[in-house]
């Protein structure tokens, strides 16, 4: 077997790849594997796709050949896009893509022809052409915005496989025929493809649909459930899907006419309910009242203005009054009403606040540490008993009528007995129904993510999240579901529940503006609300009923819980996600669903765990760096030498790319590339600093040398491969759809530094255990940081503007070089602050904050010449003493002189002794303001300075001894 090098070791689509991954990421729960189940921080399916064909796929001495059938299998070419089309393009849609296109717009009439009411195509066009003519001539953004996203496709169409089986000499009808067929040809036999950290399952699923054989394992029942679900079901094939539907509606028929029976979710009227809206009530410190805790007093708005009024009554409480449709004034003074906010309560009786803390009673020992004063719930209660300082209350319910009418309506005695019928059988049953597995009565554990529940709640067992009316809904689909004996029925149940219980607890808000309760982890937290909604079981039924995207898969696959530290199996590429640093709690979060899958996961899987084995999970703790390389280790030593190994992770600072990088080569790997794909969307909620809105793809192999380097040796070869790096990748760019941008060629020259740094066994004068501890607790003193600091120096110095020649670019400042790249980077829509500290960083620039004209975070941008003015910059000496300040100053001397452009060359020529040795340079500068004018996000505060720039270009160019 050769060690030839594949295709993600030299080049990768970056741009097109991110573009699949956002728009993936946007489709939010319609994405393949998220509708099956709650995993945070699962990865994009088409990322995972492109990873695995990009280590399958041979790099061959014709690059350019390379890419194009990369695309063609990942169906990213123009006729892959093409293929992709949800639907065909009506008349209209090709006469206004033709009338936006320059090629056709001043000829439309040669293609349509039009009555006065309706266009038509002319007798004479072939619908299909011009439909790809004018799709091909799109960008690629507007083109996916026409097509299915490329996790849906499962085929590609056959002229294209022609092309593909010709290059790579197989012949292949399908993309898992394909696999199959290059990886015997290549490295004689089918690859098995391993995850460690198998978590949602998007990498063991994705290996498996594209034909790999797989092995998936995590230390967390769910993550292994959701992963043997992601191929079994997703893959389950047409009769089994028949058995799965009819099972999911079997199912909730019975449920559903058990509840009607009971009559626990209807009116006297025989309305349905929708939503159940409840709250705690606690006693005021200062009045002693028992007080509905509410956030807001807004209801809904949906179907009419619909508020709380909160009216003291004579029983020392309060009763709560639901008023609809309210006047706009009313509404919006509800909106900023509420009893709870921020941590400190508000009475509406005595007017007076107080903490929550003291409301809960909550007192402090000697040492300053609380003591709650919250009486903690036993294992044999579901709710809180009188005399306990909370108690939950039902203040609003929402029902459907026959005729189809919406409408909310405070409890009638009719709704309060039905209460007082769920909880009757809960507590009648709680004892039972726990012992058969049907409710949870597991404790929880405390933790980061968990404490939260046992001391703001006093709850301490999982099924006191949920309400007595849920634990009836869930417990009954539960022994239902334990009733089967099909394994592929088990797991659908499993997950059926489990995706129930994210919309059924008492952490689910009401979201007022679509009048529905939302999900319980709408983030990466357990968040226990002063007031909550719940929905009947009538609106679990697309819950539960949930929709299975299938697609064929490998089965020759192996799932197993095991710590990675003690994975056994042998795998030819180990492709993983690991917790990195401050880590989502799996562990602890899992537990949650945990709670209701034990009694189907030990039926399913007897011989797993359900335990969430919390002491074994990775944590961002001091002993972090010797778990991975422990784990990495293992996996170097259960990988063939010519296997290959990805990891991901999602940060930008040198200093974790050093920690990682150390633990990679500790564990006997090198890197050989590194690319960033933009994964996630501008609501994903992740931080702001250090971390990039995307995931790095770390490419590794096995540490085979036994050559041995002093550091000082390798700086040279460093500033070679840098170089060399960036150089390829600006070779294959396309510069109508550019792949790559600066943070792409920064993260390349870092991948280059670390590929020269780990294909040595070791390096004389670094000591990697002393270089780990300090990219840890002391990064600016680390020599690999400054070793990956300095690569991104040589980086920014090899990626000029394509408007700069290489030798004026050459001539500039650093200072010079920030404002330029700075401004590129606006033109192309990036108003991120983020990117103008890595330019600083990158350029050795301090002060720089007098070029800006604003640094909030996403509408950073500089100072144009005219916003600069006269006024010294002197935070940036480079900048002040440099020729394009001087050009600046007299774009403004020519803007403050009736926009005369000779007042502005009079003013250069004065400030420039040797004007004439700098003209070209000049030109140069003014040049690139030029174009700005064409760029509408740029145009309202550059308008005079660009238009300046252009006047004053043309008289230098113009100007003569």
């Amino acid at each position: 077997m050769d060690e030839q090098l594949s295709l993600i070791e030299t080049q990768f689509p970056v741009s097109k790849v991110s573009k699949e991954s956002y728009k993936e990421r946007k489709a939010v729960q319609s994405q393949t594997l998220t509708g099956m189940g709650r995993w945070w921080g699962r990865k994009p399916l088409s990322m995972v796709r492109a990873a695995l064909l990009g280590m399958l796929l041979p790099a061959t001495d014709d690059p350019q050949k390379d890419m194009e059938n990369f695309l063609r299998l990942m169906c990213m070419d123009d006729e892959g896009l093409f293929f992709r089309l949800k639907k065909p393009f009506s008349v209209k849609e090709l006469y206004q893509l033709a009338g936006s296109n320059p090629k056709y717009k001043n000829k439309l009439s040669n293609y349509f022809e039009s009555d006065g009411k309706k266009i038509k195509l002319n007798g004479n066009v072939d619908k299909d052409e011009l439909s790809r003519s004018l799709f091909n001539d799109l960008g690629y953004d507007e083109k996916l915005s026409y097509c299915d996203r490329s996790e849906q496709i499962n085929s590609i169409d056959t002229a294209e496989w022609q092309e593909i089986n010709k290059y790579y000499k197989t012949d292949a009808h399908s993309i898992s025929d394909f696999v199959k067929q290059l990886s015997t040809k290549r490295f004689g036999k089918v690859m098995r493809v391993g995850d460690a950290f198998c978590g949602g399952g998007s990498i063991p699923f994705e290996a498996s649909r594209l034909g790999f054989n797989t092995y998936a394992s995590d230390l967390n029942p769910i993550a292994g459930l959701l992963t043997w679900s992601s191929i079994n079901i997703s893959g389950a094939g047409p009769d089994n899907l028949t058995r799965i539907t009819k099972f999911q509606n079997d199912t909730y028929d019975e449920v559903f006419q058990t509840i009607d029976r009971l009559g626990v979710d209807k009116n006297d009227l025989g309305d349905q309910a929708l939503g159940y809206m409840y709250c705690i009530e606690a006693n005021c410190p200062e009045c002693g009242r028992r007080v509905p805790l509410l956030s807001s007093y807004v209801i809904g708005k949906r179907a009419g203005k619909v508020i709380a009024k909160l009216i003291p009554n004579n029983s020392n409480g309060v009763d709560i009054v639901v008023l609809n449709d309210v006047s706009e004034e009313e509404f919006k003074k509800a909106g900023n009403s509420f009893t709870v906010s921020g941590g400190t309560f508000y009475c509406p009786c005595c007017g007076k606040t107080s903490p929550m803390s003291k409301v809960k009673g909550d007192r402090w020992d000697k040492d300053g540490n609380t003591i709650s004063g919250l009486r903690k719930l036993r294992e044999n209660e579901f709710t809180y008993a009188e005399g306990d300082v909370f108690s939950e209350r039902l203040y609003a319910i929402r029902y459907l009528k026959s005729d189809g009418t919406r409408y909310y309506c405070k409890p009638s005695l009719r709704d309060l007995n039905n209460e007082k019928k769920i909880k009757n059988f809960i507590a009648e049953n709680l004892t039972e129904w726990q012992q058969k597995g049907y409710i949870p009565s597991a404790p929880i554990i405390p933790g980061q993510k968990t404490n939260e529940l046992i001391e703001g709640r006093g709850w301490q067992y999982w099924h006191q999240l949920f309400s007595a009316r849920h634990l009836f809904y869930l417990g009954m689909l539960n022994k239902m579901t334990l009733e089967q004996k099909d394994p592929i029925l088990l797991a659908v149940g499993a997950l059926g529940i489990n995706k129930c219980t994210d919309f059924a607890s008492k952490l689910c808000s009401w979201a007022s503006s679509v009048d529905i309760s939302t999900n319980t982890f709408y983030n990466q937290a357990l968040n226990p609300l002063v007031n909550w909604g719940e929905r009947s079981f009538y609106m679990l039924k697309a819950i539960w009923n949930w929709t299975i995207n299938s697609y064929p898969t490998n089965k020759n696959s192996v799932i197993k819980l095991s710590d990675a530290r003690d994975v056994d199996a042998v795998c030819d590429f180990w492709v993983t996600d690991p917790p990195y640093a401050d880590a989502v709690m799996y562990h602890e979060l899992s537990e949650y669903f945990l709670s209701w899958d034990k009694g189907i996961i030990n039926k399913l899987f007897p011989d797993w765990t359900t335990d969430s084995r919390r002491i074994l999970a990775v944590k961002g703790d001091d002993h972090f760096s010797q778990t991975m390389i422990d784990i990495y280790s293992n996996l170097a030593k259960h990988m063939p030498d010519n296997g290959m190994q990805i990891v991901m992770f999602t940060h930008s600072d040198p200093a974790v790319w050093a920690q990682l990088a150390i633990i990679m080569w500790r564990a006997g790997l090198r890197v050989t590339a590194a690319w960033n794909i933009a994964t996630e969307t501008d609501a994903s909620g992740l931080k702001n600093g250090n971390y990039v809105k995307g995931t790095v793809l770390l490419v590794l192999r096995k540490q085979k040398g036994s050559d041995i380097a002093f550091l000082d040796e390798i700086n040279a070869d460093i500033r070679e491969e840098v170089k060399r790096q960036i150089s390829s990748m600006q070779q294959l760019d396309d510069k109508e759809e550019p792949n790559f941008s600066d943070p792409d060629y920064v993260l390349a020259a870092y991948a280059a530094s670390l590929k020269v740094l780990t294909s040595y066994k070791e390096i004389e004068d670094l000591n990697l255990d002393y270089e780990l501890n300090k990219a840890i607790s002391d990064p600016s003193n680390s020599k690999v940081v400054a070793i990956i600091e300095n690569a991104k120096k040589i980086a920014y110095d090899c990626v000029i503007p394509t408007d700069f020649d290489n030798y004026f670019w050459r001539e500039l400042t650093n200072a010079e070089k920030f404002y330029i790249k700075g401004l590129e980077s606006e033109k192309h829509g990036n108003y991120q602050i983020g990117t103008y500290q890595e330019f600083a960083r990158g350029f050795s620039i301090g002060g720089y904050s007098q070029l800006m004209a604003s640094e909030r975070a996403n509408s950073a941008r500089l100072k144009t010449p005219y916003e600069m003015g006269d006024r010294s910059l002197n935070d940036v000496p480079d900048f002040q003493n440099s020729l394009m300040r001087t050009v600046f100053e007299g774009i403004y001397v020519a803007i403050k002189n009736d926009m005369n452009p000779s007042k502005g060359l009079d003013f250069i020529k004065n400030d420039i002794p040797n004007y004439w040795d700098k003209r070209e340079m000049i030109q140069q500068i003014l040049s690139f303001l030029v174009d700005i004018n064409d760029i509408s996000n740029m145009q309202e505060h550059w308008a005079d300075s660009a238009k300046m720039a252009d006047a004053l270009l043309t008289v230098v160019k113009h100007d003569s001894i």
